[in-house]
């Protein structure tokens, strides 16, 4: 993988965590809260929320649902 898509990568990562983070922080939930809403482990929301984990369709969609928002709302511009 080149640097420049590993940047890219990082950025697309970032902009989805900062996503999440506020949209669940509008809704005065915690992490907690949301992964048990989402069906995934609070670890899994921690690492998403810090971009170090690169959710699948699947959780991104259960995530959407547990925030109530469209998924298309929590994808990077």
């Amino acid at each position: 993988m080149s640097k420049n898509s590993q940047v890219q990568k990082k950025k697309i990562l970032s902009d989805f965590a900062a996503k999440v983070r506020n949209r669940r922080n509008a809704l005065g939930l915690t992490q907690e809260e949301l992964a048990e809403k989402a069906n995934c482990h609070v670890n899994y929301i921690g690492g998403i929320e810090r971009a170090t984990r690169n959710p699948s369709l699947t959780i991104i969609i259960s995530i959407a649902k547990a925030l109530e928002v469209p998924s298309k709302e929590l994808m990077p511009n």
